[in-house]
Parts: structure tokens; sequence; C-alpha cells
């Protein structure tokens, strides 16, 4: 078990470092090489994009077998040398992000429910946390470094290989990572068995929109120092820490209790910075509800669908498609169009719908 811990929180950590370097300074370094902010946000709106349409073909088409894993793998590998060979032709960068977002978004859904089956929910938050020990490594070091614009790509590089390595060390158990599929995963996948959660689940990362794409801004905008602002985000994630590692006792209870819970320290959560934006207790508060609202309702969210279909990695597929997906991509669209002093009003009132879609739900 101790070696299994070791090999998932070692994935944990260099698969979302590497999203570290991809969202926090990728985009700066496109400007650098003069892409307009039109462009960058077209790169940066294919990877949620491609994580929404691929789980689709998975419904009838192809199955997910250690075999489509281990492809997802070559194909992240390939990435490295398009990254270096694309990034100053915008149209070629397109075509290497499209192979980005399918190949990374297919192979972190086959590790978290693998981690779920091994550690079960009440160790999972434990390996999970070293994701979020990875994101802030790469924040706090590759700040320093980036005067090369290569640099942010040698550290893609670094991590989508390191990455690689504990995944393929990871598909060795062939107990969980199989070459056919389970006779009761290839039963009917049904996304309305469970509609007003999958209804919630997109809400939910809508909502998250104006706080991934617009908080550095909207605080910025307030008299927020951008030091004062990276200690927010750096809270933030903290506190996320915490929570993963103390999760255990809140998963005993009823789940969907938890992700309706989460859900409504969401809505607090927004309204705080609506109404409090430039007050520094207030926004600490707020950044301090991530532990709820993304730490907690992630695993909760997870282990509810573990629980609820036969086929994990699909489930967890849609899960990231259609939350982080559609969800995130829609949510940046609506944030860009909101932008101002209703900006976070507009994001309690969608996670207060995503809340009241899941009242009636029993169970």
């Amino acid at each position: 078990m101790n070696n299994r811990f070791f090999q998932i929180s070692a994935f944990f950590f260099f698969y979302f470092a590497l999203i570290g370097v991809y969202v926090i300074f990728l985009p700066k370094i496109l400007q650098n090489l003069s892409y307009t902010p039109t462009q960058i946000g077209i790169i940066f709106s294919i990877s949620p994009l491609m994580r929404f349409i691929t789980p689709f073909f998975f419904l009838k088409h192809f199955a997910l077998t250690r075999r489509v894993l281990h492809i997802s793998l070559l194909f992240m590998l390939l990435c490295i040398p398009l990254f270096y060979i694309t990034i100053k032709s915008f149209n070629f960068f397109i075509f290497t992000n499209i192979i980005y977002g399918i190949s990374s978004g297919l192979v972190l859904p086959y590790i978290e429910t693998y981690s779920l089956q091994i550690l079960q929910k009440e160790n999972y938050g434990r390996a999970r946390l070293y994701g979020s020990i990875g994101f802030i490594f790469v924040a706090l070091v590759l700040a320093k470094l980036l005067d090369d614009n290569y640099m942010g790509l040698h550290f893609v590089a670094v991590t989508i290989i390191a990455s690689v390595i504990f995944a393929t060390i990871i598909s060795q158990d062939k107990k969980h990572f199989k070459d056919d599929v389970p006779k009761k995963e290839q039963e009917h996948f049904d996304l309305l068995k469970n509609r007003r959660l999958w209804i919630s689940i997109f809400l939910m990362q809508v909502s998250f929109g104006a706080f991934y794409s617009f908080f550095t801004i909207y605080e910025s905008d307030h008299g927020l120092s951008l030091t004062t602002i990276s200690y927010l985000w750096t809270f933030g994630v903290i506190c996320e820490i915490v929570l993963f590692y103390f999760q255990s006792w809140f998963l005993q209870f009823n789940l969907l209790k938890i992700i309706q819970f989460t859900l409504f320290v969401t809505i607090i959560r927004w309204l705080i910075l609506f109404i409090f934006p430039d007050t520094l207790v207030g926004v600490y508060i707020s950044q301090a509800f991530h532990a709820f609202s993304f730490a907690l309702y992630h695993t909760a969210t997870l282990s509810f669908l573990y629980q609820n279909y036969h086929n994990k990695k699909l489930s967890a597929q849609f899960y990231y498609g259609i939350g982080f997906g559609l969800g995130g991509f829609t949510g940046s669209l609506i944030a860009g169009y909101f932008y101002g002093k209703y900006l976070f009003l507009v994001s309690a009132l969608i996670s207060a719908i995503a809340f009241l879609s899941l009242i009636s739900k029993k169970k």
C-alpha cells in the first residue's frame, strides 16, 4: 500500500505541476512571443473543449482499456517536441494543444478512479494533496526562472515525462488496469440517471469561471497589490491541502449531503467577494472556503460517481469533461461578459442554481 501511495502521490505532484506551468506561465510566454489576447484565449479554450468532447467517443465507439491509457501517454510525450516546434506559429500551436487536451484529459481520470479504488475515499485526499503541492511548487519556483521563454517549456517537458513515468508504473497493476472491458462496464452509460448532479457539476464550474479567469484582475482593481494577491492564491491552495488531508471525517456522512453543503459554502464564498472585495480579512475568508468548494467538493463528487456507476473511468471522464471542460469554458465566457462590480454576484447566482438543482435529489 505504501508503494502504491507513493506512486499515486508522485503522479499527482508532477501532473498538477504540469497544469501549473500550463495555466500560470504559458499565457505570459505566448504574450512574449507576440500572441494577441484573442489568440491566447483561443489557445486556452482548446484543452477544456477537448476534455468535454472526448468522453462521448467512449459511449459507443471505444473502450477505456489499458491500451488506450498507454496510447494517451505516448501522445503526451509527443507533445513535448511539438510544444518546442510549433509554439511560434498560432495555427500549428492549435494542433499541438488539441493533442495535449485529448491525451492529458484522458490520463487523469484513469489515475483518479484507481486512487479511489486502492486508497478508498478516506485516504484518497492524502495522495491528492500532493497535486496541490506540485502546483504551488511550480508557482513559486518558475516565477523566478522565467527570464527565458523556453524555461517554461523545459518545465513542461520534465513534468510530462515524470507524469508519464509514474502513470506507466501505476498501470502495471493488471488487476485494476485491464486490456479488455469488464462486462459490467459494458452496460449502457446513462447520464440522465443522475441528471441533477450532472447539471450541478456543470454549473459549479461555470461559477468558478470568474475566479479562475479574473480573481487577480478583480482584486487588483479593488486596490490589493499583486504580492498580496499572490499570498491569497497560495493561502487558498494551503487550505485545500489541509482539507485533503483531514477530509476523511467529512466523508463518513452522506455524500450527496456533503456535495450540497459545499455548493452552499460556494454561494457564500462568491457573495463575500461581491460584498467585501476590498476588505482583506473578507477576501482571506473567501479563500479559506476553497477547502470546501474545491477539495471537499471534488472528492465527494468523484466518490459519489464512483459508487453510482459501473463504468467508473467513464464517469470520471464525464466529470472532468462536463465540469472542468464545458463548465470551465462557459464560465470563462460568462465572466468575461459580466466582468465588473457584479461579477461575483453572478457567480453566486449560478452556484445557487447548482445548489437548488440538487435539493430534491434523494440519493
